[in-house]
């Protein structure tokens, strides 16, 4: 093999590395790209995570407000109807 061709043979692999080179950084890229992507969505989807258990916790305490009130008011009920009726029997 002449020096010409070893030459030319050396230079084509070093292409051919060059482009697997390429390829690869290439390659990488995307996947990091593809990585940050997931990373946003995981933030965004903890972050909606945290807002809808605060808004549980809001509507819990609500609920359970409501549940009191609802049985105040219905004590109270309870009470006004024994009242007329105990003034009614009289």
């Amino acid at each position: 093999m002449s020096t010409d061709s070893k030459v030319e043979a050396t230079i084509d692999a070093l292409r051919r590395a060059m482009s697997g080179l390429e390829n690869a950084v290439d390659s990488r890229i995307e996947i990091q790209r593809e990585n940050s992507d997931v990373e946003d969505e995981v933030k965004r989807v903890h972050a909606d995570r945290a807002r809808l258990a605060q808004e549980l916790d809001q509507s819990q305490f609500r609920a359970n407000r409501l549940e009191e009130v609802n049985r105040e008011v219905s004590r109270r009920l309870v009470t006004a109807m024994e009242t007329i009726r105990a003034v009614l029997d009289r």
